[in-house]
Formats: C-alpha cells, structure tokens, sequence
C-alpha cells in the first residue's frame, strides 16, 4: 500500500531503514520480549519500531528514554508509518531532555497523519491550527480537522468542536449544536464533557435549564477526575442547598487550577496523554500548555 510521507525523519532521528521486515500484528508483538522486538525493529519491521518506541517512551522494561523513542518512532515515521508520525509529534511538541521542543515539526507530522485518517493526529492538528502551534492559526482549519476526529467518534474531539460552537470561534454561536456535541462526549464518559454538558444545563443554553442534572453531570465528571466540575458542583450544590459536595466522589487526579464562579468549561480537550493513548489527557498534552479553561458567563448576550 503506498503510504503518504509528507515529511522526512531521517536527519532527526537518523537515516530511514530501507526494506522494512515482515510485519507482524500489534497483538503478536505485544506478547514478545523487548529483546525480541528489537532484534525485528533494526531488520526493518516498522510495526516493531514504533513497539520498541513506545517501551522507550513509557519505561518498563527498558526504562524511559525520550531520545530513544523519538529514534524510533522517527525510523517508522520515515517508513510511512502513521501511529509513529502521531507519537513522534507528540513527543516533539512537548520536549523531552536530549528532544528539542518543536512545535512546526509537530504540526506537520500531525497533518501528515491527519490526512491519512489517524483520528487522535487530526484532534491535535485542529488544535495546533486553533491556536497557532507550529502552523498559521486559523479557526476555520481548526474546526476542519476537530469535525473529522468528532464524525468518528472521538470524544476529546466533539468536546472541542462544541466550544468553538459555544465560543463562536470560527463559526456562528451554536448552542444547540454545542449540546449536541458535549452530550456526545459525555456519553463516553469523556469528564469534559460531562462537565461542560453541565454548564450547558445550568445556563440553559441549547437545552431547558435543569440544574439537577447539571449538578449531577459535575458529579459525575468530578468522579472521573476533573477537579475543575468539583468546584462547579460545590457551588451549585451551595447555591440549591443540596447535601451533595465533591467530598463525597472520589478524589479527582490533579487539573489545573481555575476559579469557578459560574460553570468552567474546558478549553481544548487535549488528547490524553501520550503514555499510551496518552493518558489522562494527559499526561502528554504537549502542545503547550493548554490555555487556561474559560468560564462561562451568565449575561444576556451569552458570551465569553
């Protein structure tokens, strides 16, 4: 199959393996000792490359090294491999001691994956447009590539193209379509848009007011770890005299701070991070830091 390679490696991360090797399927690989899969990955096999990259990246048995991974998710990347393109760019935006931060490099290896249908590359390419990371901002290119990772069904993408809808960035401002998008998201039980589906009930934009279901819909997205619907929930259960308070759900993973005064949503979902889907958002977001998360405002225009 002839592959897309719209950008070269070779001079970052070393010169690209010609031939690659057999290719063997990810779950084959997955039960090899790394041994093994280094052994295959310098006879070529891009599959084992980008297996052996992601050990270096998240440790283990190998332990971490960034300057590894990059080598050989960059051998892959050469070989046209669009998995390696997506982590390579991840690790590029973000940097890493002995990988230089490169955020137009990062772009481009996301568009080159984009536009071959890796659906977390075209998320990050609409937010590399949305704010100016590596490439020329443009919110109308930005809502390009989040639609396509939303169409197909990605969580963190939906939840940004419904605040372009509620921001009116790029678009007209949409609540409707904004609801539609967050309760997309929030029916994979993506925490930011559970939290934002919540504001969306508590301004009652898009959707008949019902600040029940908003204090429930912070409920569940504190549950799931965003510190950001825990203070949304202690305000508005303050504000309904309800026993529920964010004491009372498990205890969220650290989130950057914000203070909420009406309901906080977020600004760009990042793709979790990249320690494997990069986690919880996180971990890697690499792009810059995401901009701070904005709150919603209450006045008649509904503008933020």
């Amino acid at each position: 199959m002839n592959r897309m390679r719209a950008v070269s490696i070779g001079l970052m991360t070393g010169a690209a393996v010609g031939l690659a090797g057999p290719c063997l399927h990810a779950q084959t690989l997955d039960v090899l000792p790394f041994e093994k899969k280094l052994k295959l990955a310098k006879a070529g096999d891009e599959d084992a490359q980008v297996a052996v990259g992601k050990a270096y990246e998240q440790g283990g048995d190998t332990g971490i090294n960034r300057v590894e991974a990059a080598k050989w998710y960059g051998k892959a990347a050469d070989q046209g491999n669009v998995e390696a393109m997506f982590r390579l760019a991840r690790l590029v935006s973000e940097g890493a001691q002995g990988v230089k931060k490169n955020l137009e490099l990062a772009a481009k290896l996301y568009e080159s994956a984009a536009r071959q249908g890796h659906v977390e590359a075209q998320n990050w390419l609409g937010y590399s447009y949305q704010h100016g990371y590596g490439i020329q901002q443009s919110d109308a290119s930005a809502i390009e590539w989040y639609k396509k990772a939303a169409d197909a069904g990605l969580a963190v993408a939906q939840n940004n193209l419904g605040l372009m809808y509620l921001d009116g960035k790029g678009v007209a401002r949409d609540y409707d379509k904004a609801f539609a998008l967050f309760e997309q998201a929030a029916k994979q039980n993506d925490p930011w848009g559970l939290n934002n589906l919540g504001g969306l009930y508590e301004m009652g934009w898009g959707i008949k007011q019902d600040r029940q279901k908003a204090l429930g819909y912070y409920k569940q997205a504190f549950g799931k770890g965003n510190k950001r619907a825990g203070e949304n929930m202690k305000r508005l259960a303050a504000l309904l005299g309800s026993t529920d308070s964010p004491a009372k759900a498990e205890t969220p993973a650290p989130q950057p701070e914000a203070k909420p005064e009406q309901p906080v949503t977020a600004k760009p979902a990042e793709a979790p991070k990249s320690t494997e889907q990069p986690g919880a958002t996180a971990v890697v977001p690499p792009p810059p830091p995401p901009e701070p998360k904005k709150t919603v405002k209450s006045d008649s225009s509904g503008g933020q």
